[in-house]
């Protein structure tokens, strides 16, 4: 999967699909990001992902590596 593949895929669904998948402990210790941290949420941590580029980029570039199971 490239990044051209998360056209039309809101940063919300991407979000919420880790979450899903790993829980926010799990995607705290992969992306050190204080959002998953510390009283994680949704609405929090798509507030800063939305103004932070860097840790935007880095959670697109976690959702393309993740294998998801159907």
């Amino acid at each position: 999967m490239s990044v051209q593949e998360l056209h039309g895929i809101t940063l919300e669904a991407i979000l919420t699909r880790l979450v899903d998948h790993y829980g926010w402990e799990q995607l705290g210790k992969r992306i050190d990001i204080n959002c998953f941290l510390s009283d994680p949420s949704i609405k929090s941590s798509l507030k800063f992902l939305r103004k932070t580029p860097w840790a935007r980029a880095k959670v697109e570039e976690l959702y393309l590596q993740t294998q998801f199971t159907p």
